[in-house]
């Protein structure tokens, strides 16, 4: 069982960071934050997914006074990306959002950060100190000769973290992230051993849905493993649906959470008599929305299928252009190809509902 390193517990809207409450999973709004009403539908729609913290870009001051209209109609904490600007981050705080995330070394001075933090402090929002590779600050890039390393990414976290607490303010969650995996791992292992706030894990620019989920499958995998983090988001260039998905996969394949339907696929073979690969895709997109723990198995043949069958809640298992319907191991049904998927349909929502 892996033994998660002891943090200090941050409360942002109705969720706990760090301690001992779950590593929680996070994505981000893809769309403008001016629009109110899309931007509400896509939240809504990440939630019923499995999001359960949600950040919404800040680029101008309509989009931080469109915060408050956003945060009525939403269940999910509302976490403000801010940068350049500590107008934008004092508005956040003014219409109420649930958490600050800042990367200092492009928010201003140490005052704009000081009139930022008194500012949470005294609403009790927490700060996400973000440091990014391709934003470090200027004089630690000269520091280590040009290179954004593991070291200059600590310290210039070590630097804003005694900002902050400078101003009694330790209600922090920090991240370190790079763009490739070797950096990342070694930056927040190197914070892991220096301060006790809650981690941020994440790759940034990871890449393309495939790409990206690879990396940060990786990168995050390893340090969940280690113990370190306590909230993740998979950043990909894709739907955010694809980042709470994978980052959920990546907690289930860890065993550190479960939730929603896991789906075990045969690769197929030459044995396969039917098109198992498209039934396993719809068989994955159909079932998105389910959030009880509940094991499907999608099977092209019966040298392994029957054996996957008898673990799974319930299982497709294939034949010569037929498919047998298995549940917790027992025959209850065989079809045609043409009516295996709305057939195994049917059968499911006797088990979970509708969905």
């Amino acid at each position: 069982m892996i033994q998660r390193r002891k943090t200090k517990k941050i409360k942002a809207g109705n969720i706990f960071i760090g301690g001992d409450a779950s590593i929680s999973v996070q994505s981000m709004a893809k769309t403008d934050t001016r629009n109110v009403k899309a931007t509400v539908k896509q939240i809504k729609k990440l939630e019923k997914m499995g999001c359960e913290i949600i950040r919404v870009a800040v680029p101008d001051m309509k989009a931080a006074q469109a915060l408050g209209q956003i945060k009525r109609q939403i269940n999910l904490p509302l976490v403000a990306d801010i940068h350049f600007s500590a107008d934008l981050a004092l508005e956040a705080i003014k219409q109420n959002v649930d958490k600050l995330r800042i990367n200092p070394g492009n928010i201003g001075g140490e005052e704009k950060i000081k009139a930022v933090v008194l500012a949470a402090s005294k609403k009790k929002i927490p700060i996400r100190i973000g440091v990014n590779a391709g934003s470090l600050e200027k004089d630690l890039l000269s520091k280590y000769g040009g290179k954004t390393t593991a070291e200059a990414m600590v310290e210039s976290a070590m630097k804003h973290i005694k900002i902050l607490e400078k101003y009694n303010f330790q209600n922090i969650i920090v991240s370190l992230k790079a763009s490739d995996i070797e950096r990342t791992i070694a930056a927040y292992r190197l914070l892991s051993q220096k301060v006790d706030y809650p981690l941020h894990l994440g790759i940034t620019e990871a890449g393309t849905a495939f790409h990206g989920t690879v990396m940060s499958a990786i990168g995050l995998g390893i340090l969940l493993d280690e113990g370190i983090g306590d909230t993740l988001r998979v950043s990909l260039c894709a739907p955010p649906e694809e980042e709470v998905m994978a980052a959920w996969e990546i907690l289930k394949s860890l065993q550190i959470r479960k939730r929603g339907v896991t789906i075990a696929a045969c690769p197929t073979c030459g044995r396969a008599e039917i098109d198992l690969a498209r039934l396993a895709k719809k068989v994955e997109k159909a079932t998105r929305s389910i959030n009880k723990n509940i094991h499907l198995a999608v099977m092209g043949c019966v040298v392994n299928g029957m054996g996957e069958a008898r673990e799974a809640d319930l299982a497709i298992v294939g034949g010569k252009k037929i498919g047998l319907i298995v549940k917790k191991g027992v025959i209850i049904k065989k079809a045609p190809e043409k009516n295996l998927f709305n057939e195994f349909i049917k059968e499911l929502e006797k088990i979970v509902g509708k969905f």
